[in-house]
């Protein structure tokens, strides 16, 4: 198992605590906390290293380690700011503990606590995040913040292999309470795992996090290894917690600004009532759509179990298809169906997904992203939603959305807009791949005019 990897960024930096650092700007100074790496029987622990060249150097820390442990599986340290000390969460994979630790200088630290044994034990715990959360009320009230830990378990989730469960609570400082022992899985599909916040954004702006999105059961075997490449990132996603009805806590989450990759607006329909609407995307470049569908004029009881709202995505080529649906009647089921894509098979590849996503009032809303081998869905404002990777043998061009059945009043409008790939402005002028950063004498180069599009 690979460990996370991260940085830490530390403009407000104690220069007593490091001295050495008062003649650099603050965002050249970065903190690199990795785990050791251990043996299967010696034990791991936490050194630090620093940077004063804004991450491309480093220099490991004389006094390290600066947490030692007796445990082989100490892994996967994240690091905030709480009020006046910095908080260190870190696994004890196997032990089923996050451990919770304080410091004042990022170099002494104590051991304050441990969080452990709650919600899907599965065979290890790994790379925990303890996050500052919004709580927003069913009518989008903020209320007191909350607070949350995430934790990604593998292997042994409930569909296979890796998944990410979250813990609504609050935070003192030095410990976590969970509001119960119940778990909750972050995500209905089986590709979003190891989900990492962002830290040091805006107070105003809600927690944003991105999750790698594949499955350790089979993510070493898929067909784009050939390529070079075998696994990809969720869209960031912003995140609020709320009390759903019936569920109670629920960490919802939504694609954040899609904004700076917004397409053209390829198809809408403001009253897509039993009918359907095709949309043609083979001249999008990226191959890759956004969609919404907003579902008004619900009544509160005799609805069809038939009724459906429902999308397809296929290869006029070669057949292939993906297809999800959502049924407004009974105990509202919604299913994603990627067995119709035939580029990948393996016996730990599950090809259907489903969750229930109940009607609080008269609307319901979804809305998704599909990108050449992944496919995101948001259902009822990000209440529920679901990763799900896929491979077929050639692109799916055509998007079929459609209803039927649909009580009486009831009304649907969609749109659909093409995204822009957020790579083209990295993109080599002569092959259109993008390289990233390059290895040379050690350290990583990119090339500016690349990173940033324009000629410097």
């Amino acid at each position: 198992m690979q460990c996370m990897k991260w940085c830490l960024l530390l403009p407000q930096l104690s220069v007593d605590a490091w001295p050495s650092f008062t003649r650099h700007a603050p965002r050249q100074r970065v903190l690199d906390p990795p785990t050791a790496q251990a043996s299967s029987h010696s034990a791991a622990a936490h050194p630090i290293a620093y940077s004063r060249d804004g991450g491309y150097t480093f220099t490991p820390y004389e006094g390290n380690p600066v947490i030692p442990s007796n445990s082989s599986q100490f892994r996967d340290p994240k690091v905030i700011w709480y009020k006046d000390h910095w908080v260190l969460v870190a696994a004890y994979a196997q032990e089923f503990e996050i451990g919770i630790f304080t410091s004042p200088d990022l170099k002494e630290w104590k051991h304050a606590s441990n969080f452990s044994h709650t919600g899907l034990l599965t065979l290890q715990w790994e790379c925990p995040n303890l996050v500052e959360m919004p709580y927003l009320d069913s009518e989008g009230k903020k209320q007191d913040d909350m607070w949350l830990i995430a934790i990604s378990v593998n292997p042994g989730a409930p569909l296979g292999g890796s998944i990410a469960q979250y813990y609504p609570g609050r935070f003192n400082g030095t410990h976590f309470e969970a509001v119960d022992n119940a778990a909750r899985i972050a995500d209905f599909g089986k590709d979003n795992y190891a989900g990492q916040f962002f830290y040091g954004t805006d107070k105003n702006e809600l927690p944003v996090y991105l999750g790698w999105a594949s499955n350790w059961q089979y993510t070493q075997v898929v067909p784009t290894g050939d390529e070079g490449w075998r696994s990809a990132m969720t869209v960031p996603r912003q995140t609020y917690l709320t009390k759903a009805k019936r569920i109670g806590w629920k960490l919802v989450n939504e694609p954040y600004n899609l904004e700076p990759v917004m397409g053209s607006q390829l198809a809408s329909n403001n009253s897509l009532v039993n009918g359907s609407l095709t949309v043609d995307f083979a001249t999008v470049d990226s191959n890759a759509l956004h969609w919404e569908a907003n579902v008004t004029g619900l009544p509160q009881t005799g609805i069809s179990d038939l009724a459906t709202l429902n999308f397809t995505f296929m290869s006029p080529t070669t057949g292939e298809f993906i297809r999800g649906g959502y049924y407004l009647g009974g105990d509202n089921p919604f299913f994603i169906d990627r067995g119709g894509a035939k580029g990948f098979d393996n016996v730990f590849f599950t090809d259907k997904f489903s969750t229930n996503s109940l009607i609080d009032g008269d609307s319901w809303r979804m809305s998704g992203i599909i990108d050449r081998s992944i496919l995101e869905v948001f259902l009822d404002g990000g209440i529920e939603s679901a990763t799900v990777n896929y491979f077929s043998m050639q692109p799916l061009t055509l998007m079929v959305l459609g209803t039927s059945n649909m009580p009486k009043g009831a009304n649907v409008s969609i749109r659909v807009n093409a995204l822009e790939s957020a790579w083209a402005n990295m993109a080599n002028e002569g092959d259109g791949l993008v390289y990233g950063n390059q290895i040379a004498n050690g350290t990583a180069s990119e090339s500016k005019s690349r990173l940033f599009g324009v000629t410097l």
